[in-house]
């Protein structure tokens, strides 16, 4: 996966709900070897992006960005801001990675309008030579979440342009099994695993994937994922919260104003 990211399993995403720069940079310093702005899910517009995008800069990671649904266009301007790769959600047909390419590669692989003001000067370019390595540099990952991706799955992954998958296991789940459960531990989204890692394996192309837990991103780790998002920064928040608290009752006294 792509020049900028460095990607080589492992490669560990912060998956970011919160746009915010010192939360993004806090994360980014943490250890992860990039980190992931949600403007799906997330609270991320282009506004926070482009702030957010500088801060994980700072702090020496490239930042990427799953963008809205059907927001191929808020890709290309992410690109421009200096996002080291965007990655388009419920991507179900060649067609679909068709237009995801047209937006966000240059040619001749795609149609992207010229306008990386940002983002040449965050990777210290100039224009002509931004030009030549954008392709490469920028990576475009297709999500494959639905039971309709899953059975095009290598006509997506085969798509000129197109850098690598990405598993959104939850909503992969819904589509599976109709809407009855949301469980990326369900027996048909394990098998639906081997299935897009084959299919990529084929195009020559890695596959990332979405991990609800450490426990799945270990699993997931063993099966030879290229890349592993692991997320959100609320449960992070919200961990360190608790086991701040924990502490206080788990920590020794000093001795501070114990007599003596």
């Amino acid at each position: 996966m792509g020049g900028a990211l460095e990607v080589g399993p492992p490669h560990f995403t912060a998956w970011l709900a919160l746009p915010y720069p010192p939360a993004v940079e806090a994360v980014a310093r943490a250890g992860f070897h990039s980190v992931t702005l949600d403007a799906q899910h997330g609270y991320a517009d282009f506004d926070t992006v482009v702030g957010a995008i500088a801060a994980a800069a700072l702090a020496g990671r490239p930042a990427m960005v799953r963008l809205p649904l059907n927001g191929f266009g808020f890709g290309a301007r992410a690109l421009d801001v200096g996002a080291a790769g965007v990655i388009a959600p419920m991507i179900d047909s060649a067609a679909d990675a068709r237009a995801f390419v047209d937006a966000v590669k240059f040619p001749p692989l795609g149609r992207r309008s010229w306008g990386p003001i940002r983002a040449q000067g965050l990777l210290g370019l100039e224009r002509d030579a931004y030009l030549a390595q954008a392709n490469d540099l920028t990576l475009a990952l297709a999500m494959i979440e639905t039971e309709r991706g899953l059975g095009h799955v290598d006509e997506i992954v085969g798509t000129d342009g197109i850098d690598g998958l990405l598993i959104g296991p939850n909503d992969l789940c819904v589509s599976l099994t109709g809407g009855a459960a949301v469980d990326p531990g369900h027996p048909s989204v394990v098998a639906a695993l081997d299935r897009v890692l084959t299919a990529a394996r084929r195009a020559g192309k890695p596959v990332a994937i979405y991990a609800n837990t450490a426990s799945f991103a270990s699993d997931y780790l063993r099966r030879g994922f290229a890349m592993i998002a692991l997320g959100t920064d609320l449960n992070f928040l919200a961990a360190g919260a608790e086991r701040a608290l924990a502490d206080v009752f788990d920590a020794p006294a000093t001795g501070a104003g114990h007599g003596g």
